[in-house]
C-alpha cells in the first residue's frame, strides 16, 4: 500500500525489521493531515501481524521533522467542519479535546506496539518530533541532530506527548529547562543526558547503525521481548510493588519453555536461535 508521508519495507537477517522512512524530505517532514492518519495505521498494522520483531523509525532530508505542519492549523483541522462550525462552544471544545486525543494515540501507538520502536534521528528533531521519538523505545542520532521543544517558542504547551515521557527519559531538570526555554539541545548533550543512546557520524551509518540493533533484537524470543517491553513501560508507571505483581502475573500466563530450551539448543549447536513469530492479532468483532 502507498503512503504519502512514509516508505515501509521489511529488512534484516531474515526480514524481521520494519522499517518505517518518513519521505517528505524536501518539505522537512512536516507533519500534514495525513502524517497523523498513516503513521498509527502502518504501525497498528506491523503490530497485528505479528511477524516483525523490531521497526525503526528513520527519515529523509536535511531534518528528521520539522514537526507540526502550521497548515493543519491555517485550514481549520482542529476545528468541526461544516453545521458542526455553529454548535455550541462546550460541544466545539469537547470536539477539540477528542482531536488532542486522537494525536496522542498517533504517537502512543508507538509505544503500544508489541515489539520495540527504534528511531534514528537526523537535523532538527523539532516540536511534535520531539513527542513522537519520545514515544520510541530507544534513540540513535547522527552528529549533527539537535532537539527542540518548540511549542513554547509559538506560545502553546505542549501536548501531545513530550511533557509527560520526556522526563521519564532524562534528569528533570533537562526537561524542564528544554520544555521553558524551546533552545536546541544538541546531538552531544542528548548523548550525555541519555536521550540518545548513541551518536553516529553521518545519516547513512546512523540508519545502518539503528538498523543492525534492531536486527539483533529481532534475533531474540519475540514473545520475551513483547514481554520486556510491557513490563518496562509499566514500570515507567507504577509503584515497584504493583509491577512485581504484575510481572509474575504475566509470567504466570506467558512464560513457557519452548523458547528457552531452543535458546539453549542453538547454543550448544553453535547456530542462531529460531523461533516462532507472535501470532496475528485477533481482529475485531
Amino acid at each position: 500500500m502507498g503512503y504519502t508521508c512514509f516508505d515501509v519495507e521489511r529488512t534484516g537477517k531474515n526480514g524481521k525489521v520494519a522499517h518505517v522512512r518518513l519521505n517528505r524530505g524536501d518539505e522537512l517532514n512536516t507533519m500534514t493531515r495525513e502524517f497523523w492518519m498513516e503513521l498509527p495505521q502502518i504501525v497498528n498494522e506491523i503490530d497485528a501481524e505479528g511477524a516483525a520483531r523490531a521497526i525503526v523509525l528513520s527519515s529523509t532530508g536535511k531534518h528528521f521533522s520539522a514537526g507540526m505542519d502550521l497548515g493543519v492549523f491555517a485550514s481549520g483541522g482542529t476545528e468541526p467542519t461544516g453545521d458542526d462550525r455553529s454548535s455550541e462552544l462546550g460541544r466545539r471544545r469537547a470536539f477539540f479535546r477528542q482531536m488532542v486525543f486522537m494525536l496522542q494515540g498517533t504517537f502512543t501507538s508507538l509505544e503500544k506496539a508489541r515489539m520495540p520502536v527504534l528511531a534514528a534521528i537526523q537535523g532538527g528533531c523539532i516540536g511534535g518530533a520531539v513527542d513522537m521519538v519520545t514515544a520510541c523505545d530507544m534513540r540513535y542520532a547522527s552528529r549533527d541532530a539537535f532537539f527542540c521543544v518548540q511549542e513554547i517558542n509559538i506560545g502553546m504547551t505542549a501536548d501531545v506527548g513530550t511533557l509527560q515521557r520526556l522526563p521519564k527519559i532524562v534528569p528533570e531538570g533537562v526537561a524542564r529547562e528544554m520544555a521553558y526555554r524551546g533552545q536546541r539541545l544538541p546531538a552531544e548533550r542528548a548523548y550525555q543526558v541519555g536521550l540518545v543512546q548513541e551518536l553516529f557520524d553521518d545519516h547513512d551509518s546512523l540508519v545502518r547503525g539503528a538498523l543492525e540493533v534492531a536486527d539483533e533484537i529481532a534475533s531474540r524470543s519475540p514473545l520475551a521481548v513483547w514481554g520486556t517491553k510491557e513490563m518496562l513501560n509499566y514500570s515507567r508507571d507504577h509503584s515497584v510493588e504493583d509491577s512485581l505483581n504484575f510481572i509474575a502475573t504475566w509470567q504466570t500466563g506467558m512464560f513457557q519453555p519452548t523458547d528457552m530450551l531452543e535458546s539453549f539448543a542453538a547454543k550448544g549447536e553453535k547456530r542462531d536461535p529460531q523461533f516462532d513469530d507472535l501470532l496475528p492479532a485477533p481482529l475485531e468483532l
